[in-house]
């Protein structure tokens, strides 16, 4: 079950996890990696966010949508 958006989890945020759909097996590690920043600089906008609890805080999960590819695709 996705979270909403939470600036109090987002402060205690130590992880993040970013879960690629099966589809995009094939996309390049660095453009993947590159896109993974993009989703997690604005976890405002992803579509499917998790917060997970850790030991040490939260770590953030983003569950890779394809309207999430599509907009940080455009803004790049």
């Amino acid at each position: 079950m996705a979270d909403k958006f939470d600036p109090y989890r987002e402060a205690l945020v130590m992880e993040v996890e970013t879960e690629w759909p099966e589809d995009q097996d094939d996309l390049p590690a660095d453009q993947r990696l590159r896109l993974e920043g993009l989703l997690h600089a604005a976890p405002e906008e992803a579509a499917q966010l998790q917060y997970v609890r850790t030991h040490t805080g939260f770590c953030r999960r983003i569950i890779v949508t394809p309207e999430d590819l599509e907009r940080v695709m455009a803004a790049s």
